[in-house]
């Protein structure tokens, strides 16, 4: 049986009033702990079915994150097709109509990681509906935020992968991602802000030499938090999302 403890603050709200005092080393902790919360789940043989940083919980007595709003959990052997939760968070494959499973709950913790390292929700600047369902089927994924660690986006873009397949299992995914973690916690924040900065200096010099430029059309650029507009407060209220509505949404969508 899966119990969650009560908790003191979701994902969205601690980073609307932490990002600008958070480390890279406490973002990557932060995605470590969450991926061992969906490692807990799916060792229980249960997929989550609706991850998204309104169900992502922090508890300030225990310094600890963990994974709630369990209503749609279940076991992996009861298929569900039914379409819900909050879209830019849902897999392309599961807005198509297939089944979820193990994979569909990966590519919602990469999205996660992407919120982590942006401090604002994905798709923000986007009405959730049929035209961003399409360009989430198309392989449209937000813009990869500046000075994020080659390893942290590597992992990220390996989850938020069209092709489910190519998604690691959650035993592969924990066990890179606790390794990565405890590499940056072991380096000085001097250390690794140097990686960073030299990463960031590479990417430069080959903008320079005009090499890295591709790809960079199918990404979405992301707002500035500063103009943001203010949140709404249904952003997390999951949204039921007919399978008649994405119907159309088939014929965009390639086979393996």
């Amino acid at each position: 049986m899966l119990v969650i403890a009560k908790r003191d603050i979701d994902l969205r709200k601690y980073l609307q009033q932490n990002h600008n005092q958070l480390t890279w080393k406490d973002r990557i902790r932060i995605a470590d702990e969450i991926i061992l919360a969906l490692y807990h789940i799916h060792s229980e043989n249960a997929i989550h079915r609706d991850l998204h940083s309104g169900n992502i919980l922090y508890s300030q007595l225990n310094d600890a994150w963990d994974i709630s709003d369990l209503g749609f959990c279940g076991p992996a052997n009861k298929s569900s097709t039914s379409i819900y939760g909050n879209l830019p968070y849902i897999a392309p494959e599961f807005i198509v109509g297939r089944e979820c499973t193990f994979a569909s709950d990966i590519y919602s913790i990469a999205i996660l990681m992407w919120e982590i390292s942006s401090g604002q929700p994905p798709f923000i600047n986007y009405e959730h509906d049929y035209d961003l369902a399409i360009n989430i089927i198309n392989g449209i994924r937000p813009k990869i935020v500046s000075g994020t660690p080659l390893e942290y986006k590597n992992l990220m873009v390996q989850c938020w992968d069209a092709d489910p397949l190519k998604r690691p299992d959650i035993y592969t995914f924990e066990k890179k991602m606790q390794r990565f973690n405890i590499d940056c916690q072991n380096m000085s924040d001097e250390f690794f802000q140097s990686k960073i900065d030299n990463l960031e200096m590479n990417k430069l010099y080959l903008r320079f030499r005009g090499i890295s430029k591709k790809r960079r059309s199918n990404s979405i650029d992301v707002m500035n938090p500063r103009m943001c507009p203010e949140f709404h407060k249904n952003l997390f209220l999951a949204k039921v999302i007919g399978v008649n509505n994405c119907s159309r949404a088939r014929d965009f969508y390639f086979s393996w």
